[in-house]
């Protein structure tokens, strides 16, 4: 299943099985911490800290904030974190995807309105989110970011040092959660969108990557010196491994980003279809003209200024007195006639 490795020789501290189990205490105290901040906040800050009447966190909220978490323990934990660090590149993106495009909107999707004022209180807090979570400063950060974190530099320097290669994904995710920010955010004082922009945003998003994943996908050779000189899994060689995880980056990233398009889209459109259904309910006024309005004007003055009564001095106007006079004029008729 270990194929030999290529180069002069295999890196230090590399164990040769890949099934060998590595516990990593410090993402399970991670993964801790935050879930019992996330709880207490629910239960201690909330009641306290939400508006009247405003749902402390559905269940929905909850699950996607667990989902997060748990994208982030996969990632972080064995086979995955251990496999992209000690010998498979394209495991590697598998956990660069989970830390870019899975973990930050879930966690940001678990995080109710309140309690995102609560967390972004402090001015300063505020005022980063404010500027870096602008969807232009966003965008630019975060695909500047991905290009830099698949440059033969930084990968390498990263999986030489490991503490480095800790604050490498720490930076990778933070730009992360910012690009994702205007998309899922429903609290108004901070940058959001519309769903038409979120669309034109994330196929933004899920576009210029592909630059970098080309870059990986047809390279004749190693680019990263590191995975050159490793124990090769399931004997997959270093280009292969290479051409693979850029088609993971590819394909995967691509989907991911789509298949939260094609769910806003059909929310979108469920919105306007509730529109116009509503619009059509409406009952139908029709248009008063100025003219209109100006002959009802004068015809009120018309019936204000003739008072109703029997008796007038028209001589155009019939009346009964008139009738009585005609009938007084007229002599009564003779006998037999």
């Amino acid at each position: 299943m270990i194929a030999a490795a290529t180069g002069a020789g295999t890196i230090p501290g590399v164990p040769t099985d890949p099934w060998h189990y590595v516990p990593h205490t410090e993402v399970w105290f991670i993964v801790a911490v935050s879930a019992t901040a996330y709880w207490y906040a629910l239960t201690r800050i909330g009641p306290r800290v939400a508006g009247k009447g405003e749902t402390i966190a559905t269940k929905k909220q909850v699950w996607c904030f667990v989902g997060g978490l748990f994208a982030l323990y996969v990632a972080s934990s064995w086979p995955i974190h251990d496999w992209a660090e000690d010998y498979l590149f394209s495991v590697h993106m598998v956990e660069h995807l989970l830390i870019t495009l899975v973990a930050p909107p879930l966690l940001l999707l678990g995080v109710p309105p309140w309690l995102t004022r609560w967390i972004l209180r402090p001015k300063w807090a505020a005022g980063t989110v404010r500027v870096l979570a602008r969807p232009l400063v966003a965008g630019v950060l975060f695909n500047v970011m991905i290009a830099v974190s698949h440059a033969p530099f930084w990968v390498d320097a990263t999986l030489y040092h490991h503490f480095w290669h800790f604050w490498a994904h720490l930076l990778l995710f933070t730009v992360s959660m910012f690009m994702w920010f205007p998309v899922v955010n429903t609290v108004a004082e901070f940058p959001t969108m519309n769903r038409p922009l979120k669309m034109i945003y994330l196929f933004l998003m899920s576009v210029i990557p592909n630059v970098p994943a080309a870059f990986l996908a047809f390279a004749n050779g190693v680019l990263y010196t590191y995975y050159a000189h490793v124990p090769r899994p399931f004997g997959i060689s270093a280009v292969s491994d290479q051409q693979l995880a850029g088609a993971i980056m590819k394909v995967g990233g691509t989907f991911l980003i789509w298949s939260i398009i094609v769910v806003v889209f059909f929310r979108w459109y469920a919105e306007q279809a509730a529109r116009d259904a509503s619009s059509r309910r409406r009952p139908a006024v029709a248009p008063v003209s100025v003219r209109t309005v100006q002959l009802s004007v004068d015809q009120a003055d018309v019936d204000h200024e003739v008072p109703a009564g029997p008796a007038t001095d028209d001589p155009d106007v019939l009346t009964w007195e008139h009738v009585a006079g005609e009938l007084a004029k007229t002599p009564p008729a003779r006998p037999g006639t």
